[in-house]
């Protein structure tokens, strides 16, 4: 059975960071797609950030403009595991986020198409 589970989550003031992690089990993601999706209250799931294959062991990252210069994420393939490392918090980053990993080599979208397995998510608020 294939199970991403994410830790990290917690509270934090505004200007802090967290680093979230995604354990993989079950099967392995070494070169496949993984992703960061978040969903506020009230609000629709949007896209993080994403790592997806470049080359023979290199990877692109791809973030939401509302992160990016603020968030990271990163993988280890040894470990089977994708992890976002957020600085300088804002309230507006309070969210449950979730990781996501692909099980094949086809085309992922930042809607969250192409994704085939899913955590069941971590809680990060940011309080002002």
């Amino acid at each position: 059975q294939v199970q991403l589970v994410e830790s990290g989550g917690g509270l934090v003031q505004a200007g802090g960071s967290l680093r979230l992690s995604c354990a993989a089990s079950g099967r392995t993601f070494s070169g496949y797609a993984m992703a960061w999706f978040r969903q506020a209250p009230g609000k629709e799931r949007e896209f993080v950030a994403g790592t997806r294959r470049s080359g023979r062991s290199t990877y692109y990252e791809d973030y939401a403009d509302s992160v990016n210069g603020r968030f990271t994420i990163s993988r280890d393939d040894a470990k089977n595991a994708v992890y976002l490392q957020m600085n300088s918090l804002k309230p507006e980053d309070t969210a449950v986020y979730s990781c996501a990993a692909a099980g094949s080599y086809s085309i992922v979208s930042t809607t969250g198409d192409g994704y085939d397995y899913w955590g069941q998510g971590t809680q990060v608020t940011v309080s002002s």
